[in-house]
């Protein structure tokens, strides 16, 4: 009956063990939960950068006003009959004793 008793001990010993420390336990399944979280998270925040990204060549397609702009702003492009005024701020004075 003891031995009975001590091998039933055992099996439950190393159940245990399964269910709190081994593959597929509790605590491998709350880290699982955890990366998926994580990984949702920023699967969204690409989602919200790709429809941003997918309205900017979509308007790039159907209209130049998209690329008038981008030539304005990135290349300084202007249009015939327009006046070019560049206004240059006037150099801040140097302290006396640093120059």
């Amino acid at each position: 009956m003891r031995w009975l008793l001590l091998t039933l001990l055992i099996l439950l010993g190393i159940m245990q063990y399964r269910l709190w420390f081994a593959d597929g336990s509790f605590a491998e399944k709350h880290r699982l939960e955890l990366q998926i979280e994580e990984q949702t998270r920023i699967n969204a925040e690409l989602e919200a950068r790709n429809a941003v990204l997918e309205r900017e060549v979509l308007e790039l397609q159907t209209g130049k006003k998209g690329v008038e702009q981008r030539a304005r702003e990135q290349l300084g492009l202007v249009r015939e009959g327009e006046t070019f005024y560049q206004i240059i701020d006037a150099p801040k004075p140097q302290p006396e004793g640093q120059q």
